[in-house]
């Protein structure tokens, strides 16, 4: 079975070889962040003591991070190895200060997976969420490196847990402690015959409390929302902006702040073209009348988490798609968020829903039912904040929990 797992994983690296050559910038940049650093995981780091984080990508690094900053605050003898599978997350922290080393993770074969073991003195593992690398997994377990999982999500629909899943399930014997979510996920690590299993919640709360406590002011967001009503898009797709561009035009004294989750010149130009009236640009803050417009569009990254306090209600992205970006990032700040359909794989947001904070719409009569109640409703808006704010600090705590547990 692990020749054919490790077949894939060659026969996924070539289908990245073909996208690259028809232009894609992300398989493109995937491959030559890799060979650029062949040397790197080719060179012995044996004098020094590594904790090793893996990441997907961005989201994962955010519920990894509080745990990456813990030790580097209280264990400075180790050093931090911090990789990535995913160009978006690299790309956007290739530089984070707190980790020593930001790699990408090199394909998951047998021979890779031997070189980034042997050639780092590991001291630990940690993966988080849900990526996992097989070759990866028994190469740590052959060398006895202890290996966590942070913030572990699974469901019933994964492969090992279906009646021809036992070589995926037998993986997870790798691990030396899961480190779950939730109830269902502890269950499910269970029923397959793992005890070894804590329930820590998610270390994002976290980093959403440290978020909030920090987060920056913009004198000129302050100018363009004049005391208004804040309609806050955060991580807009096409499909979530169909819905806001009616809404624009029936809520004409609420200020709009779209967060596009793409900002390339030829996005920004169609989100423009497609709005019912004159919008500003962030990049033109300096510009005569940047206030005077409904609408305004972030075309730069790094502020929508601490844009998001700005907002009486906040339209999370991409739930048209293949599922929404963070919601806590937003009800941290006691703001209700609403988003699409495509929300199930997210535990944050079904328990939004659950306890008031947070609201789902498929289609437009739902939309704008859900949107005058908050904008228009007071006492409808303030019940849902409050749930929203009480529902991410009654969850912290999960970083603390965690290096608890774990004893080097």
């Amino acid at each position: 079975m692990r020749f054919f797992y490790t077949l894939s994983v060659h026969l996924y690296t070539f289908a990245i070889r073909l996208a690259s050559l028809s232009g894609n910038r992300k398989a493109k940049l995937w491959l030559s962040g890799r060979k650029s650093q062949k040397k790197i995981f080719s060179t012995l780091h044996h004098d020094k003591k590594w904790l090793w984080f893996h990441v997907s990508s961005l989201g994962e690094f955010e519920q990894g991070r509080p745990l990456i900053e813990y030790y580097r605050s209280h264990n400075a003898e180790f050093s931090i190895l911090l990789t990535f599978f995913s160009p978006s997350g690299f790309e956007v922290r290739k530089n984070y200060k707190e980790a020593d080393l930001v790699l990408y993770l090199p394909s998951d074969t047998p021979a890779h997976a031997r070189k980034l073991v042997s050639n780092f003195n590991i001291a630990a593992a940690f993966f988080v969420k849900y990526d996992f690398w097989f070759n990866y997994l028994r190469e740590l377990k052959k060398s006895g490196i202890p290996l966590y999982l942070i913030s572990g999500i699974f469901r019933k629909k994964q492969h090992f847990f279906k009646w021809y899943g036992g070589w995926q399930r037998r993986q997870l014997a790798a691990f030396t402690h899961f480190f779950a979510q939730n109830e269902l996920s502890a269950q499910l690590l269970e029923n397959a015959g793992y005890n070894n299993v804590t329930i820590t919640g998610d270390t994002r709360f976290d980093r959403v409390v440290k978020i909030a406590g920090e987060a920056k002011s913009f004198p000129e967001i302050e100018q363009f929302i004049q005391h208004k009503q804040v309609y806050m898009a955060g991580s807009s797709w096409e499909p979530d902006e169909k819905f806001i561009l009616r809404l624009i035009q029936q809520m004409p004294e609420t200020k709009f702040i779209i967060v596009p989750h793409e900002i390339d010149e030829q996005r920004i130009t169609r989100l423009k073209q497609s709005l019912p009236c004159p919008a500003s640009l962030y990049s033109e803050k300096d510009q005569p009348g940047f206030a005077d417009n409904q609408v305004l569009i972030i075309n730069t990254i790094g502020m929508l988490s601490s844009l998001y306090r700005y907002a009486t209600i906040a339209h999370i992205g991409n739930g048209f798609g293949s599922g929404i970006h963070n919601t806590l990032e937003a009800a941290v700040y006691g703001v209700p968020v609403i988003f699409g359909p495509n929300y199930q794989k997210f535990q944050e947001a079904k328990d939004l829903i659950k306890c008031g904070g947070g609201f789902s719409f498929a289609d437009e009569m739902k939309y704008s039912e859900i949107c005058k109640t908050l904008l228009n409703n007071g006492s409808s808006r303030k019940a849902a904040s409050e749930n929203a704010r009480q529902y991410v600090l009654n969850n912290a705590g999960a970083t603390i929990m965690i290096s608890g547990l774990i004893n080097f």
